[in-house]
């Protein structure tokens, strides 16, 4: 009995290395239309699939290896005594090496432009069909998904290593290709439909790279996706776990703030932020609001770093530094810190993303929290309006708000952070604490402005802001307390603006 081997792929990549590997251990080497020609042009004379099987491509090239003879070749048990016995009652001869990659419909989907024939022509049949095939008689079977795995292949072969224990990593990683694969369509076709299905969650990423290790030293982590398609790090060490969740806290909230504004994050929160008239001052300002906490923090930027401001950048100690562009001479001047990492945002995140977290036997999603229509029908509560500079520092404060982890106090003023208290499990808490921090850098709040991610469930959290020396409040309102907060607002002589929408951050 021959021994044939089928290769059809639309990466040629080593593919002519691996034929002749094969033809050298007595394989026949069986194959479709480029694939064949690329062989015939390197030297390598393979049977074509619609000579094996005397049956003709049809429908140019959407049915070539969809037939009966290759799927039997593949998926009879070479140790059944029946499924021999039909084999050879067939003349089927065993294919024991399957070779595929598949149409790169995630290639189409991530150039962004594609009418809808090139989605569905891009859609891979037979491909799958024969690394699933392959995967499920592994114990017999060879698949090969990636040019990758060629070396290893042939050295297995070479040195009659390819056993069971292979096989099976093989088949693992050829079932997990065709689970990405089929989810990526699925998604992007619950798009093209719009269908908006939330009946399944499919979640399928490629792994970037592995990292040192994750959240602790003792817990390994990898990255998955394409994060740097976002984000270009081209000096310094590899990003670590942390540095990548504190690096998306830092560019949502540099999305949101607008042009000529600078943040700065330690543990997924903002100590300080701050908006223009430059980012060189916008960055003066966000560091007094804690220098302490700067130290070791990421600052983000959303508008190019000269000279002088990397000057300033450098006199501290910082791991990450973002922003959408550097001047020749600031890039000089930062990479005098050989291990921070200097990146470049290449394109915005806000709106690329569901929430996602699991939980014990599953998922929890949520549609991403964007600030859409907060400041559209903001409802002026108190006798007392805002000026027109507290309100503008009271969408900046709110934006700031939304950001830091719950429960949120925040207090602003000339769109300056000037306090923060994030993460307690008092609303009053948090509103002592964002005052503690103000007064421990010597930071006036008097006529300041504060933000509250949630509201007030009783009127002691405002009476403390107002002790503070806030002069105008933003929260949400929607608490059955409402007025007896509102009583204090105005019996204080404090504004305060309710925005009817929450902002929770767990």
């Amino acid at each position: 009995m021959n021994k044939y081997a089928i290769l059809s792929v639309t990466d040629k990549t080593g593919i002519t290395d691996l034929a002749s590997a094969l033809i050298s251990k007595g394989y026949r080497i069986l194959s479709t239309g480029g694939t064949a020609r690329h062989l015939r042009a390197n030297g390598i004379d393979p049977v074509e699939v619609s000579d094996f099987t005397r049956f003709p491509e049809l429908f140019g090239g959407r049915v070539k290896t969809l037939n009966p003879k290759i799927f039997a070749g593949i998926l009879f048990r070479r140790d059944n005594d029946t499924d021999l016995e039909e084999a050879a009652v067939n003349k089927i001869e065993a294919i024991d090496v399957v070779c595929v990659n598949l149409y790169p419909f995630e290639k189409v989907v991530k150039k962004g432009e594609y009418s809808r024939e090139e989605l569905i022509e891009n859609i891979d049949i037979g491909g799958p069909s024969l690394i699933r095939a392959s995967a499920k008689n592994h114990k017999f079977v060879s698949v090969l998904t990636n040019p990758a795995q060629y070396p290893a292949f042939i050295d297995a072969l070479n040195k009659g290593e390819n056993n069971l224990k292979f096989r099976e990593q093989l088949a693992f990683e050829a079932y997990s290709l065709t689970a990405h694969y089929d989810t990526i369509i699925s998604s992007v076709l619950n798009n093209e439909f719009g269908i908006n299905s939330r009946d399944y969650l499919a979640i399928t990423s490629r792994k970037s790279q592995a990292l040192r290790y994750g959240e602790n030293p003792h817990q390994s982590a990898e990255v998955y996706g394409d994060l740097f398609d976002y984000f270009d790090c081209f000096h310094g060490k590899e990003l670590s776990y942390n540095n990548i969740l504190d690096l998306v806290a830092g560019v949502e909230l540099i999305e949101e703030l607008g042009p000529d504004s600078a943040v700065i994050i330690k543990h997924n929160n903002p100590s300080g932020a701050a908006q223009g008239p430059n980012i060189l001052q916008a960055y003066e300002k966000a560091l007094a609001c804690d220098p302490v906490a700067a130290f070791g923090g990421i600052v983000v930027v959303n508008n190019k770093i000269d000279e002088t401001f990397a000057l300033k950048l450098n006199e501290i100690f910082l791991e990450i530094i973002c922003a959408p562009e550097y001047s020749e001479k600031a890039i000089e001047i930062l990479r005098r810190k050989k291990d921070r990492r200097l990146l470049i945002q290449k394109k915005p995140i806000i709106g690329t993303k569901d929430s996602i977290r699991s939980i014990p036997g599953g998922f929890l999603r949520q549609d991403s929290d964007k600030i859409k229509a907060d400041f559209d029908n903001l409802q002026f509560v108190t006798n007392k309006k805002p000026t027109p500079q507290q309100l503008e520092d009271l969408k900046f404060a709110w934006i700031v708000c939304k950001n830091v982890k719950s429960n949120t106090i925040v207090f602003a003023k000339e769109k300056k952070l000037l306090g923060v208290g994030a993460g307690q499990v008092s609303r009053l808490d948090s509103a002592k604490i964002a005052a503690m921090k103000a007064e421990e850098f010597k930071l006036d709040l008097k006529g300041s402005v504060a933000a509250s991610d949630a509201f007030f469930p009783f009127a002691d959290g405002l009476l403390e802001l107002i002790k503070a020396g806030a002069v105008a409040v933003i929260q949400p309102g929607g608490s059955v307390r409402d007025n007896e907060v509102i009583e204090a607002a105005d019996k204080n002589n404090v504004a305060m603006v309710f925005t009817g929408i929450r902002h929770f951050k767990h």
